[in-house]
């Protein structure tokens, strides 16, 4: 972080404002989580769109509320939800770079479309990497602007580097930004337990409509619907990866996401790849989802087509 320098002071703080890298890998053995950013895709496009390659940490807003000064001239993007983006009190266009001059306040209200947005800079925004990464897991204190694993609070200031620059006016295509107010169909591919659950339960789970519920966070979402039931009575604790499905006893199933535990004991339907996990996290309270099974082989290919109109770190 040597010769970082203040970019954006933090004059209001929203109530979820976190620096996210691409995740934190290769720790889960010592009970540590993966964190990064929830969408995936809109953290992807907005560092694309200020020349950043991938794995660069931006800013990650939940739910908005959060005002920012910009305490230099900075090239920025913002993509992901609408969550009523103003630069100095006029909108602020998503899914495109622009310049921001010294001075220059950011804005983010309320969700009027998704839950989430995300703040890239040139360069990225600059802070120590804790087991490897900058990613911000608040419960478990780690990572961060200050490294200990805290949301951003008034006074704050994120560092950036003054050499970086990018060109101003890269857009993103329509065909990349999505609808967060259309009902989405999330891909799942089918897990080891899957056999144990009823028939019935399998049917439901794939031809009828899920809502999302308020207990969710960065955690875990839960999905309300018909009731699955797991054959299984008893199951040693498993590693968790991002999006598995678990069914607890009152057969509603929870999507575990970045900021999950390591291990869980409740069977599981499957996972949802990670563009579906990224689509999920856009949804708010009480908004409708449809699960579909997708093959592994599928799967792959089409996070490796996401991935490839990406430049690499």
């Amino acid at each position: 972080m040597s010769g970082a320098v203040p970019g954006l002071r933090v004059r209001r703080a929203g109530p979820l404002a976190l620096l996210q890298d691409a995740g934190r890998f290769g720790v889960r053995r010592l009970g540590v989580t993966q964190g990064g950013p929830m969408d995936l895709h809109a953290w992807a496009w907005a560092n694309q769109l200020v020349e950043n390659a991938w794995g660069t940490t931006a800013l990650e807003v939940t739910l908005g509320g959060l005002a920012l000064e910009a305490e230099r001239d900075l090239t920025l993007a913002v993509c992901g939800g609408d969550l009523g983006a103003t630069l100095d009190e006029a909108p602020l266009p998503l899914w495109r770079g622009l310049w921001v001059r010294a001075g220059q306040v950011l804005r983010f209200a309320q969700p009027t479309s998704g839950l989430r947005t995300y703040l890239a800079v040139a360069g990225g925004f600059q802070a120590e990497p804790v087991l490897g990464s900058t990613a911000c897991v608040v419960r478990e204190g780690l990572g961060g602007h200050d490294g200990q694993g805290h949301s951003l609070d008034e006074g704050d200031r994120l560092r950036v580097d003054p050499a970086a620059r990018a060109r101003e006016g890269a857009e993103a295509p329509e065909s990349v930004r999505p609808d967060y107010t259309s009902v989405p169909w999330l891909g799942l591919i089918p897990g080891a337990q899957v056999g144990d659950f009823t028939g019935p339960s399998l049917y439901r789970a794939f031809n009828h409509e899920w809502r999302v519920d308020d207990r969710a966070d960065r955690m875990g979402i839960r999905l309300t619907g018909p009731r699955l039931h797991c054959r299984l009575e008893t199951l040693i604790s498993e590693g968790l990866g991002l999006g598995a499905v678990q069914v607890p006893p009152d057969g509603q199933p929870i999507v575990l996401v970045n900021d999950r535990q390591t291990i869980g004991g409740y069977p599981r339907l499957g996972a949802l790849t990670p563009l579906a996990c990224s689509r999920l996290a856009q949804c708010v309270p009480g908004q409708t989802v449809r699960l579909r099974a997708i093959t592994l082989e599928r799967a792959l290919a089409d996070y490796r087509r996401f991935r490839r109109g990406f430049a690499s770190a």
